[in-house]
């Protein structure tokens, strides 16, 4: 993943707390995620179709 170009956003549900994770979804064929406390850490990276999976998921509260 080109990190470089990635564009990085955190959900409009995260609170102040600190504890978020930021998504890049504008790559083609990537979506990174990583955590907003370590952005020199680790990116997790997953096919789009798995994120929508993941996602669409947890909007419905199955695990």
């Amino acid at each position: 993943m080109d990190e470089s170009r990635a564009v990085w956003r955190k959900s409009t549900r995260s609170g102040s707390s600190g504890s978020c994770v930021e998504v890049a979804d504008n790559l083609p064929g990537v979506v990174g995620v990583r955590d907003s406390k370590d952005r020199a850490g680790a990116v997790l990276t997953f096919k789009p179709t798995s994120w929508s999976t993941f996602v669409g998921q947890v909007r419905r509260g199955l695990r």
